[in-house]
């Protein structure tokens, strides 16, 4: 089991799991951060720190395509560790439906 970064993470960005884990296998984009999931060591600890509840367990239903994304961009994106500013329209943005098909970007993030 892993833990992945869904689509709720995408314009929010809190990063308040940046900070918790204790493996720093958080990487991030533009819009979103991933996690990857060979990094991993599956504690949970950064589950409930998101104020987004974007992420979740990989053993729950219907997440293949999240942990392909995660796979995917924690290999391009830069690592972060040190928690940084959301976007200042993250808490209108929690909750939007949709947003991988709308405002998703593969652009890499700056890293800390």
């Amino acid at each position: 089991m892993t833990y992945v970064v869904t689509d709720n993470c995408i314009r929010c960005k809190f990063m308040d799991c940046v900070e918790v884990c204790p493996v720093d296998c958080f990487y991030e984009g533009e819009n979103m951060l991933v996690i990857n999931p060979s990094e991993c060591i599956d504690c949970g600890v950064c589950e409930p720190e998101c104020p987004a509840e974007a992420i979740l367990p990989d053993t729950e239903n219907g997440l293949e395509k999240w942990l392909e994304l995660n796979t995917k961009f924690s290999a391009e994106w830069p690592n972060i560790t040190v928690k940084g500013e959301a976007p200042a329209d993250a808490e209108e943005m929690n909750g939007v439906e949709g947003k991988l098909e709308k405002f998703f970007s593969a652009e890499p993030g700056t890293g800390n």
